[in-house]
């Protein structure tokens, strides 16, 4: 497996995380435990933009990875 398939496989499971808590930060009924979903799925959405723009310079070097 390449680093380019390491770094893609690992943003797809951060999103799944984020959504994840997203939907446990919506339904959950305690209040301090909505908050700290939401801010934890905040810091997550922080480490997901990151790590797209890393996918997107891996793109621009290597563009046999783009459409992976």
């Amino acid at each position: 497996m390449t680093t380019y398939a390491k770094v893609k496989q690992t943003l797809v499971s951060l999103e799944g995380a984020k959504a994840t808590m997203d939907m446990i930060g919506q339904i959950s009924w305690e209040d301090q435990s909505r908050k700290t979903f939401s801010r934890n799925a905040e810091k997550l959405h922080v480490v997901i933009e990151r790590l797209k723009k890393r996918v997107q310079i891996m793109e621009f070097e290597e563009p046999d990875y783009k459409g992976f």
